[in-house]
């Protein structure tokens, strides 16, 4: 069996290279190399647009990390994550892109310098470069790693097959640029949107002994309340890991950073050929979105339904243990390649934004003034090169971890608290001057390391998590508006002048066509209506 699957693997993974350079090879090639290689020259459609945008997004550590949470909850509360992930997107369509892109920015934290100075894209580049080598880059390559262990029981030691996928994964991002990885990931998005249906779709069967219904049935009328989805406690009267009052304070502002000013994502739809392609692609991966708890919330349900059968000693081998329980023995090689392919796609990803961040702002903008397209280039190369090998070393050491998902939510708001509250004034506001945001995300960022890693005890159940502290996710939005509030303050104070004001203003030619696209806002309210009906039936289900 385990021959057999791990060639169905190579060759599966294999034929996505292939086809990823054939078609690449066809695409229409920008003249300026740093265009090209950064922002995939600007000639994406909005199909590859939601392809890439996707599989960035889903990777082995929500796969991994939220099946597990949601088996440790005995609750559907991890819905949420992809749900306000829809609401996000809506923004990123509607509000932020056309922003983006209505003075070609290559990165979003060049928006901020034309709304406040230099030094503050400076910062936040620098915050994110940080998140990327720190956060995401290690978790994607131990979550994929402990998952492909788990499929093939693979006795290679962890940090070989660490390397292993690093090594590949920084391949597609250093040689090929953004082209390269967002047709990987719009071709490994298919296969994995077909494999991550399938999961818990031969689950239930298994749970039905052989039938799909009576599977369904047992999921609906064994245990309901594992169904529940706004709540603040489960079955045990043990607190949730997103109690219901999160949705209302910082769950909803750390899915707007996520998906609105993250350079990883919001690259993908910045390489759009036009603002209407760009919409496009980001309504169609918010309303997929919904789709995905299908994939990362129910195999961790239906987990709690078979803990009779299934070997997990730890909450996040869940969901590898499901799929080694439903799969067939001949179509794991198969899965493994795409659960591969979406392991790559996370990890190249990053890669590339991280060199596009440090190439043109640090090397370009401090280190080589003067530098060419081409030098560039080979710096930013040389710089995922290393990143790549920095996050390969980190990544082990993070098996310590009980919670996988929880680490990734908790060290990202370290980061992302004092830029999103700069980046929504800088939208909403003109007079907020470069100083207060400054102020603002040394604040934010203060605030939340103390609410997050300082016990605050003593709180209501309202606020609490599990062990009686402040929950992180209300530390988030208290640290968020404690930013805003002194921006506000300062631009109260001492406010822009109209001379700078002006200068902010001013906008270079667009690089696309700006006309946005004519069914954008019907498209968000179905979505937006899509999301509440889910809510609504979930909760009745576990009624």
């Amino acid at each position: 069996m385990i021959n057999f699957s791990l060639i169905s693997f190579v060759m599966a993974t294999g034929a996505v290279a292939y086809f990823t350079y054939h078609i690449v090879q066809r695409m229409k090639k920008s003249d300026n190399a740093t265009e090209e290689y950064f922002t995939g020259g600007r000639a994406l459609s909005w199909p590859v647009v939601a392809g890439s945008l996707l599989l960035t997004n889903l990777s082995t550590e929500q796969l991994v990390g939220l099946n597990g949470d949601v088996f440790g909850d005995k609750a559907l509360v991890g819905v949420a994550w992809e749900a306000l992930a829809a609401f996000a997107m809506i923004a990123t369509a509607l509000i932020f892109l056309p922003k983006y892109l209505a003075s070609g920015f290559t990165t979003t934290p060049a928006f901020l310098e034309k709304r406040f100075d230099k030094t503050t894209r400076s910062m936040v580049s620098g915050l994110f470069l940080f998140g990327y080598v720190t956060v995401l880059l290690p978790v994607v390559l131990y979550t994929g790693s402990l998952a492909l262990k788990g499929m093939f029981d693979l006795n290679f030691p962890l940090w070989m097959i660490i390397a292993t996928i690093g090594i590949l994964g920084s391949s597609y991002a250093i040689f090929g640029g953004l082209k390269s990885v967002a047709v990987s990931d719009t071709l490994n998005g298919v296969g994995l949107l077909i494999g991550g249906l399938a999961i818990p779709a031969l689950a239930l069967v298994k749970l039905g002994d052989g039938s799909f219904f009576s599977g369904l049935s047992t999921l609906f009328n064994t245990n309901p309340e594992y169904l529940a989805v706004l709540t603040q406690t489960n079955v045990d009267e043990k607190v949730v890991t997103v109690p219901w009052p999160t949705l209302f304070t910082g769950m909803m502002f750390i899915q707007v950073f996520y998906w609105s000013t993250n350079q990883v994502i919001v690259q993908r739809a910045m390489a759009a050929k036009s603002l209407a392609e760009g919409q496009k692609g980001v309504l169609f991966a918010s309303a997929m979105k919904l789709v995905g708890p299908v994939m990362l919330c129910l195999p961790g349900i239906i987990a709690l339904h078979m803990t009779d059968v299934l070997d997990i000693s730890k909450q996040d081998q869940v969901y590898g243990a499901v799929v080694r329980h439903v799969l067939p023995d001949w179509s794991i090689g198969l899965f493994a390649a795409v659960l591969m392919g979406s392991i790559l796609s996370s990890f190249n990803s990053a890669l590339n934004s991280a060199s596009t961040l440090f190439s043109l702002q640090f090397y370009k903008g401090y280190i080589n003034q003067t530098a060419t397209d081409e030098q560039i280039v080979v710096t930013g190369k040389k710089f995922g090169m290393g990143l790549a090998i920095a996050s390969i070393c980190i990544a082990p050491l993070l098996a310590q971890m009980e919670s996988i998902f929880t680490y990734l939510q908790k060290v990202n708001g370290l980061y992302s608290v004092p830029i999103i509250g700069i980046f929504i004034l800088g939208i909403a506001t003109k007079h907020v001057p470069a100083i207060a945001a400054k102020i603002g995300m040394i604040v934010g960022m203060a605030a939340y390391a103390f609410f997050t890693f300082v016990n605050i005890k003593g709180v209501p159940t309202f606020f609490a998590n599990g062990d009686g502290d402040l929950h992180w996710l209300h530390g988030y939005f208290i640290s968020f508006i404690l930013s805003v509030g002194v921006m506000l303050v300062i631009g109260h104070l001492k406010p822009k002048t109209n001379e700078e004001i002006a200068v902010s203003d001013q906008l270079d030619p667009a690089p696309v066509d700006m006309t946005p696209w004519e069914h954008a806002k019907n498209a968000s309210y179905a979505i937006m209506a899509t999301t509440v009906g889910i809510y609504l039936c979930l909760t009745w289900a576990a009624s």
